[in-house]
């Protein structure tokens, strides 16, 4: 009995002596500066004591010191203080502590004396390491959510129509054909100043036709030279007019089409001077006055293609003035147009349409988030 007590005294006293036993954590000095807050973290075992004390170093109070358990478990504060000789927390389970210090002083620091100490539960937890370390885990959690989705195909096939292109033609319009006297300059109650005009055929589509005028070219010649070069152009083009098969049917067709690199010219016989104007500027020239035109020439014969956009349209003049003293002149003016001529019809066709066939199912998507927190040195993830 005497040997029984002896050995429980002693355990007992063994017990005592090393829960008295201080680990040293941490002994630093920290200044917090100005409108500042510092941060101190470490770990703990299960069953620590931890012994906290704090001093100003120049007796200056610090607006705030806070211990704090992992994540936000406040576990002491004080205000205003200068200095906190002992202050002990009893650690129920292995933790990270926040030793918090918080300077409101917008213009001075405070230089704070800290020590830290830990009284281990068991000889087990001496050598605790309370060194922190930062982990990175993925929690998953799952969303649900109702979503359209194809589970099969509906073929379906409806009947259409559209237009097509029937007939498509190019094709010359002789639309001036004349001859025009020219009187000489002698005459002083008519003149030797005289004109022609012409209108261009005009554009027009609607759903089935359409005809636009693509080009057009005059011929301006004199007397019976221009007539002869007329004939010798039509007899040296007769197999391409032939070969046209009604697509054009004059040497200035012939031309526009490119049948033609260039038309027969006379060398000799009586010119005129010519342009080519609208309507303003033919009145000028009537009156005398400075004009403008598209088109200027002088000679004996003369021809020009146009296939500016601008000038496809609309009514034109052909002012023509002779500056012989003693003879009238005769001139021819020819003036074709290029034409495009488009027909369409209705056509049937049968469209193939593929219709998806959808049912509402739940989706159950992760969504996977990562955080960030210290831990203890020993943490091992799960």
């Amino acid at each position: 009995m005497k040997l029984f007590t002896f050995v429980l005294c002693f355990t007992f006293s063994i017990c005592v002596s090393f829960a008295q036993t201080y680990v040293d954590v941490a002994e630093l000095t920290i200044k917090v500066g100005p409108a500042k807050t510092e941060e101190l973290l470490y770990g703990f075992a299960e069953g620590d004591q931890i012994i906290f004390s704090f001093e100003e170093a120049e007796g200056r109070p610090l607006k705030e010191v806070e211990i704090v358990e992992y994540p936000e478990n406040s576990k002491f504060m004080d205000y205003e203080t200068k200095k906190i000789e002992t202050k002990s927390i009893q650690v129920p389970a292995k933790n990270v502590y926040k030793f918090k210090f918080r300077n409101s002083h917008l213009l001075k620091g405070r230089v704070c004396r800290i020590k830290i100490q830990r009284i281990p539960a068991s000889p087990e937890t001496k050598n605790f390491n309370t060194a922190i370390k930062y982990v990175s885990e993925q929690d998953t959690t799952y969303k649900s959510y109702t979503k359209d989705v194809v589970v099969g195909y509906d073929t379906l096939y409806q009947q259409k129509t559209k237009l097509v292109l029937e007939e498509q033609k190019n094709y010359e319009e002789l639309i001036l054909d004349k001859s025009q006297r020219v009187n000489s300059s002698r005459h002083f109650v008519n003149g030797n100043k005289t004109f022609l005009f012409f209108n261009l055929p005009l554009n027009y589509k609607n759903k089935f036709e359409s005809l636009e005028v693509k080009s057009w070219i005059y011929w301006v010649g004199v007397g019976e030279e221009s007539n002869k070069a007329w004939q010798q152009n039509k007899k040296a083009l007769e197999g391409a007019i032939n070969l046209a098969a009604g697509a054009f049917f004059t040497p200035i067709g012939a031309y526009a089409f490119g049948a033609a690199s260039s038309l027969l010219l006379p060398n000799n016989g009586e010119d005129v001077i010519y342009a080519l104007v609208d309507e303003a500027n033919k009145n000028l020239f009537v009156s005398g006055y400075d004009y403008k035109g598209f088109d200027f020439g002088k000679g004996v014969v003369s021809y020009k293609l146009f296939s500016n956009p601008a000038l496809l349209q609309g009514q034109f003049f052909i002012v023509m003035s002779n500056d012989n003293i003693l003879h009238d002149i005769d001139v021819n003016v020819k003036v074709s147009a290029i034409l495009e001529y488009k027909k369409y019809k209705e056509e049937t066709y049968t469209e193939m349409k593929i219709k998806p066939i959808e049912e509402k199912k739940i989706i159950t998507e992760p969504i996977i988030t990562t955080r960030k927190f210290p831990a203890t040195a020993d943490y091992i993830r799960k």
